[in-house]
C-alpha cells in the first residue's frame, strides 16, 4: 500500500466516570469560546457548527487545516459535555477524512493539541482517516459482508504497463477479433505487412493499455459496472464503439481480479477503488449501517474537491442518522471543505470539482454555506496577480463549457483584516522575465537565488515545474551553482525515481527473457530511452520486427546510427544474461542503466530481497515471478516515517518539486520558469504512432462520455467529436487552475519567467525553438508592467549581465 493511504486512527476510549472534576466541565465552556476567539471568518463558521450539513468553500492559504482541527476539536468538547449532561459514559465520535496520509497525520497533530493544550480534554474521541483507509476499516470489521478478508488479500494500483492491464488486452483481443480488427484498420490501411505489425505494437502496448487504465478507474470509483458500461455504449454509434471496447476490457480485468484466469495470478487482489466497494457493501446491510452510523457523531472532511461519486456516497451514509433509502443533505452531520479552485487531478483520477460545485449550491439555498477568503499566506502583490489571473481566465471564456462553467469558482482572495496579517514583499514581490532561452532562465534563477540566500540564509525556496522531464534537466543545471554557494538543493523527481528501479529492471530483464516479444523490446527500448542512454527514436516500428532489428540480415536495409546504437546496446544486455549468474544480473543491468548512488544502492536492495526469494530456485521464471509481484504489490517501497512534506520546505533549501506535488505546500520564495504555451494550457496531442485511428485518443474519449452519463446531462452521451472538445475543455481548465495552485505557494516572492526559445518537447532540451508564452503570463505582463525585469544581453562569455535586483528597484 502506498505511504499517502494509510489509515491515521486515533482509537475510542470508554470515558471513565469522575476522570474530570464538575469544576472542570464548567471551564469547558470559557474554553471553546477561547479557540472561537482566536479564529478567523469562516473558520468561525465551522467552529460554530453543532449539527446539519456544512459547505466550506476555502482559498489558498486560509486555514483550512488549522480551522478545521479548531472545529473538531471544539465538535468533540461539545459532544463530552452532552455526554456529561446526560450523564453517559459514551460518546460516539467524529470522522475526520483527508486526501493524503501525510494531511491526515498533520491533522491528527492539531486536533490533539487542541484537546490537550487549550481544552484539557483526553485526545480521544476522534479517528482521522485517508477516504481508502476509512473504507479498508470499515470492510475488514466485517469479512462477510465486505468479501475482503485482509490476511489473503493484495492491495495492487495497476497502472497501463500493469499485468493485469496487459493480460486483460491480450484477451480481450483474443475473444473479440472483429471489433479488434476495426481498430487495426483504423481510418485507412492498405494492407502493407510492416505497417500491420507497427500497428499491432501500438494498439497492444499503448492505446488499449491506455484505454483500459482510464475506463477502469473513472467507472469503477462511480460505481459503474461492465454492464452498465455496455448498456451506455449502446447508445453511442462510433465507428470503433469505443465504449463497448472498454467495457470489454473492464471486464476482462474483474475477470483477472476476481477468478484468476492465469496460474499465476491470485483471486485475492484489490485495487484502491475495491476498498470503497467492499465498504458500500458492508453498509447496505441494515444491521451492519446502523452499528457503524451510531459510532459516529459526524464526519468532516477535507480536500473535498477531490473526491469522487463513491467515495462522498460512503461519507454520506456514515453521517446520516437516517436510513440510507431517505437520505438527504439536510439530515447529514457533515462538513466538507474544499476549494474547487484548486481541484488539479481530475484529468487523471476520477475526482470532479462539479460534486464538490453542486453540494456547496446546495448548501447554499439552505444558508449553510461558509466562505473562507482571507489567506494570510501570501504578500499582497501575489493575491493581486493570483486573483488577476483567475479573473483573466474566466473572462477570456477560456475552457468554459457550453452550460456556461467557467474554469474557477468567482471567489477572490482577500488579506487577513488584521495588522501584520500578511507577510512583507521581498523586493516587488512579483518578478516577471521573458529570458532568451532556457539556458539564460538557468542563468537569472540562479542569479536571485544566490542574491536571496546571501540576504536571509534561513529562507526556503522552490522551483516549481511543470513535468518531472524540467526537474531534472533544472537539477543537474543548477547543481555545480547551489553547491559552489553552499545552498542545500533537493530534487524532490530524484527521490520519487528510485521508486521506479524495480520497474525498471523487470522491463529489462522480461526482454532477456524473451528478446523477440514485440511488447517486451518495446518497453526495454522504452527504459533505454527514459534513461537517455539511447537517443528518442520510433520505438514502434523497432519492436514490430525483433528478429530483423536485433540481428539484421545482409539483405535488410542498412541501420542509422542511432537504431545501430540501440540494437549495440540490446545485444549487450542478451550477451550479459548468457554470461553472468543470475544473483549478479540485477547488479550489473543498475551499472548499464548508469544509476546514480542512491539508485545503486535501491537496485542493491533489490537484488538482495530477490535473492533470498530465489533460494533454492534459481531460475529466470522465479526471479522474473519475484520480481513481478514487488512491482505489482508495491511491497518494496518502505513506508517513510519522517514528514516527508518538512523535508520539501526546510530552511535554507533550494527545492525543485512539480506542481502538482506542491500543492499543499508553501515556500518565502517560489521559482515558476519555462511557463510556455505548448505546456500551459498545452494541447491534446494524439501521438503520431496511433493517429491511423483518427484525430482524438480513445481513452480521452471514453472519459468525456462516461463522465457526460454520470452527470446526466439532457443532451445524453455525446459522439467521438463532442467528446473529444469536452476533454480539451476539461484538461485546460485543469491547466490553469494548476497554474493558479503554483502561483499561491509563494509567500514573499514570486518569480515567473517564459524563455523566447525552449524545447518543444523536454526529452530534448538541447533542441530549442521559438516557444509563444503560456497566455496568463503574457496578460500578467501587460496587467503588471512595473513588475517586468529586463535581463541584460549576454557577454562574450556566454553568461548574462543582470545588475542585482536591489539595484533596480
Amino acid at each position: 500500500m502506498s505511504e499517502d493511504n494509510f489509515t491515521v486512527t486515533v482509537p475510542q476510549e470508554p470515558q471513565i466516570e469522575g476522570m474530570f472534576p464538575p469544576s472542570s466541565v464548567a471551564k469547558l465552556q470559557d474554553h471553546i469560546v477561547a479557540i472561537r476567539a482566536s479564529l478567523r471568518t469562516g473558520q468561525k463558521q465551522m467552529a460554530d457548527w453543532e449539527s446539519g450539513s456544512l459547505a466550506v468553500s476555502a482559498v489558498p492559504g486560509a486555514g483550512k487545516s488549522t480551522g478545521m482541527a479548531a472545529a473538531a476539536a471544539i465538535a468533540i468538547a461539545r459532544q463530552y459535555q452532552h455526554s456529561r449532561s446526560t450523564e453517559s459514559n459514551y460518546r460516539r465520535q467524529l470522522v475526520v477524512v483527508t486526501f493524503t496520509r501525510s494531511a491526515a497525520a498533520n491533522l491528527k497533530l492539531k486536533i490533539r493539541k487542541y484537546l490537550r493544550d487549550d481544552l484539557s480534554l483526553p485526545q480521544t474521541g476522534f479517528a482521522v482517516h485517508t477516504l481508502h483507509g476509512l473504507a479498508l476499516d470499515i470492510a475488514i470489521r466485517y469479512p462477510d459482508l465486505s468479501g475482503l478478508q485482509l490476511e489473503n488479500i493484495t492491495l495492487i494500483t495497476p497502472n497501463q504497463t500493469h499485468r493485469f492491464i496487459r493480460t486483460a488486452v491480450e484477451q480481450w483481443i483474443a475473444n473479440h477479433p472483429e471489433s479488434y480488427g476495426r481498430l487495426l484498420r483504423g481510418k485507412q490501411f492498405d494492407g502493407e505487412e510492416t505497417e500491420k505489425l507497427r500497428r499491432q505494437s501500438v494498439l497492444r502496448t499503448e492505446v488499449l493499455p491506455d484505454l483500459a487504465y482510464t475506463v477502469i478507474h473513472e467507472a469503477k470509483s462511480s460505481g459503474i459496472l461492465p454492464e452498465k458500461l455496455h448498456k451506455w455504449s449502446q447508445k453511442t454509434t462510433d465507428t470503433y464503439g469505443i465504449l463497448q471496447v472498454a467495457a470489454g476490457l473492464y471486464k476482462e480485468y474483474e475477470k483477472l481480479m476476481r477468478n484468476g484466469k492465469s496460474s499465476e495470478i491470485s483471486p485475492e487482489f484489490i485495487d484502491y477503488d475495491d476498498m470503497i466497494l467492499a465498504a458500500l457493501r458492508v453498509l447496505e446491510n441494515d444491521s451492519a449501517r446502523r452499528i457503524e452510523q451510531n459510532k459516529v457523531f459526524a464526519v468532516f472532511e477535507d480536500e473535498a474537491q477531490d473526491s469522487s461519486p463513491l467515495q462522498t456516497q460512503l461519507l454520506e451514509i456514515l453521517a446520516s442518522e437516517a436510513d440510507r433509502e431517505n437520505l438527504n443533505k439536510s439530515a447529514l452531520n457533515l462538513i466538507r471543505v474544499g476549494d474547487p479552485n484548486q481541484a488539479i487531478n481530475s484529468t487523471f483520477t476520477p475526482a470532479d470539482p462539479i460534486y464538490f460545485r453542486e453540494f456547496c449550491e446546495d448548501c447554499q439555498k439552505t444558508e449553510r454555506l461558509a466562505t473562507m477568503d482571507q489567506a494570510g499566506r501570501s504578500t499582497q502583490i501575489i493575491i493581486d496577480a493570483a486573483n488577476f489571473a483567475l479573473k483573466w481566465v474566466n473572462h477570456q471564456g477560456l475552457a468554459t463549457t457550453k452550460n456556461g462553467q467557467t474554469p474557477f469558482l468567482n471567489q477572490k482572495i482577500q488579506p487577513v483584516n488584521q495588522a501584520n496579517g500578511n507577510p512583507q514583499p521581498v523586493g516587488k514581490g512579483l518578478e516577471l522575465y521573458t529570458p532568451l532561452d532556457i539556458h539564460q532562465t538557468v542563468e537569472l534563477l540562479s542569479q536571485r537565488v544566490i542574491e536571496l540566500f546571501t540576504q536571509k540564509s534561513d529562507s526556503c525556496a522552490a522551483v516549481l515545474v511543470r513535468e518531472n522531464r524540467q526537474g531534472r534537466w533544472l537539477a543537474e543545471a543548477l547543481e555545480p551553482i547551489c553547491k559552489e554557494h553552499k545552498i542545500q538543493l533537493y530534487d524532490v523527481g530524484e527521490r520519487e525515481r528510485r521508486s521506479h528501479v524495480p520497474q525498471e529492471i523487470l522491463s529489462l530483464l522480461q526482454f532477456c527473457d524473451r528478446p523477440h516479444s514485440p511488447g517486451k523490446l518495446k518497453a526495454a527500448l522504452d527504459v533505454l530511452v527514459q534513461r537517455q542512454l539511447i537517443p528518442t527514436q520510433d520505438i514502434n516500428t523497432l519492436a514490430s520486427l525483433p528478429e530483423e532489428f536485433l540481428y539484421p540480415s545482409p539483405l535488410a536495409a542498412p541501420q542509422t546510427d542511432i537504431v545501430q546504437k540501440a540494437a549495440h546496446l540490446c545485444r549487450s544486455l542478451l550477451r550479459a544474461r548468457l554470461e553472468l549468474p543470475l544473483y549478479q544480473i540485477i547488479s550489473f543491468l543498475a551499472l548499464t542503466l548508469n544509476y546514480d548512488q542512491a539508485e545503486l544502492a535501491t537496485a542493491d536492495k533489490l537484488a538482495e530481497r530477490v535473492n533470498q526469494q530465489l533460494f533454492g530456485n534459481t531460475s529466470m521464471g522465479a526471479m522474473l515471478s519475484a520480481l513481478s509481484e514487488i512491482v505489482s504489490s508495491e511491497r518494496f517501497e518502505p513506508v517513510d516515517t519522517e514528514n516527508v512534506e518538512e523535508q520539501y520546505t526546510k530552511k535554507g533549501q533550494l527545492t525543485i518539486i512539480t506542481m502538482h506535488k506542491a500543492k499543499g505546500l508553501d515556500w518565502d520564495y517560489v521559482f515558476l520558469p519555462f511557463l510556455h504555451e505548448n505546456l500551459i494550457p498545452g494541447k491534446f496531442w494524439v501521438p503520431p504512432q496511433s493517429q491511423f485511428l483518427g484525430d482524438f485518443t480513445l481513452s480521452e474519449v471514453a472519459r468525456a462520455q462516461i463522465r457526460a452519463a454520470l452527470h446526466e446531462k439532457a443532451e445524453g452521451i455525446p459522439g467521438v467529436s463532442q467528446a473529444w472538445e469536452q476533454a480539451k475543455h476539461l484538461k485546460t481548465a485543469e491547466e490553469y487552475r494548476l497554474l493558479y495552485v503554483a502561483m499561491t505557494r509563494a509567500k514573499q516572492l514570486l518569480w515567473m519567467s517564459a524563455a523566447q526559445q525552449a524545447p518543444f518537447t523536454w526529452n530534448k532540451p538541447h533542441n530549442l525553438q521559438a516557444s509563444p508564452s503560456c497566455p496568463v503570463f503574457a496578460a500578467l505582463k501587460r496587467q503588471f508592467p512595473q513588475n517586468v525585469v529586463i535581463a541584460g544581453v549576454r557577454s562574450q562569455e556566454g553568461r548574462t549581465a543582470v545588475r542585482p535586483y536591489r539595484s533596480q528597484e
